[in-house]
């Protein structure tokens, strides 16, 4: 096993990255499949990449050809008019189909919590049909359902730390009740590549240690940053008018109805076990002189494939 090659695809992302650098760390031979292949290469060349190239199957056989683990993180996180939920998906099938070509034995695929088919949300309808595809493949699979995942690279901590340095008061949608079980990403990376060893198939919730209302996970940024501020609950169309306009002026976009929708419905949150074991009121302490510094901007990352998402902001 420990000869085996494991693919990631977006190695040079953020989980990915986080994935690619425990399986090397265990001396395992790494390739990814990207659609940035020259982003800056934080593994000093150590892993081969190779392009996503849906719209050419056999060169995504021809990249898993030999691997015994692939581990799926791509997605698209709003639609766009060059990405969308329902190519998403497609795409995703067609890498799967092209894993059970090349004779990969295994697929740990990062998906949501709560997903379900009938749901009105396509970000969740999208991942419940991916791992029922998953399932009927024949393949061995590890199904790892994360709610929010914090590290250096996220955007939603982040971001929500950026708007409390930046404005003296901070919105949240309705009564900010609604439960979340933020999980670092190398917690999830730890998970996926003790998963890539094993080959019994299973669905894991892929939650942190603390459980927050919305309004608490606010002010524990908002105190380990030192910007304690008046926070105040908002329509949901306010909250959303509000964050259209900021994105408009970051050029990005700030939150979604789907987002908005999704959070409310308490589907950032499960009664399952923790699955990894930082808490993030502890990790927000611990970079609390960096935490929202620089807004991080989704659209920014998907324009500029060469600059490492650490180092890009919005303009």
């Amino acid at each position: 096993m420990s000869a085996s090659i494991h693919v990631v695809t977006g190695a040079y992302g953020y989980s990915g990255k986080y994935i690619t650098r425990r399986l090397l760390a265990e001396r395992k031979t790494v390739r990814t499949i990207t659609n940035s292949l020259h982003r800056e290469d934080p593994f000093d060349g150590r892993v081969k990449a190779f392009p996503l190239s849906f719209d050419q199957p056999d060169k995504l056989v021809d990249a898993l050809c030999g691997a015994s683990v692939l581990y799926n993180t791509y997605w698209v996180r709003f639609n766009q008019p060059e990405f969308r939920h329902s190519v998403a998906v497609e795409n995703t099938k067609i890498l799967f189909q092209a894993a059970k070509t090349a004779g990969v034995e295994r697929i740990i695929h990062v998906s949501i919590t709560n997903p379900s088919e009938e749901s009105p949300l396509e970000y969740f309808r999208g991942k419940a049909i991916l791992e029922r595809n998953l399932r009927e493949s024949g393949l061995s699979y590890a199904i790892l359902r994360p709610t929010v995942l914090f590290g250096r690279e996220d955007i939603l901590i982040n971001n929500i730390a950026w708007i409390l340095r930046q404005f003296p008061i901070f919105g949240v949608f309705g009564d900010g009740n609604y439960r979340l079980q933020p999980m670092f990403v190398d917690d999830l990376a730890r998970l996926a590549v003790r998963e890539g060893e094993r080959r019994q198939n299973v669905v894991i919730d892929a939650i942190g240690p603390e459980t927050f209302t919305y309004r608490e996970l606010v002010q524990v940024i908002a105190r380990c940053i030192g910007k304690e501020r008046p926070i105040v609950s908002i329509p949901d169309w306010l909250g959303y008018a509000v964050g259209w306009c900021l994105g408009k002026v970051l050029k990005d976009v700030v939150i979604t109805r789907e987002e908005i929708e999704g959070l409310r419905a308490n589907l950032l949150y499960t009664n399952s076990p923790p699955a990894g074991d930082t808490r993030l009121s502890d990790w927000c302490r611990e970079y609390a002189d960096t935490l929202g510094i620089r807004y991080a901007s989704e659209l920014a990352r998907r324009k500029d494939r060469e600059t490492s998402y650490e180092k890009i902001s919005s303009p």
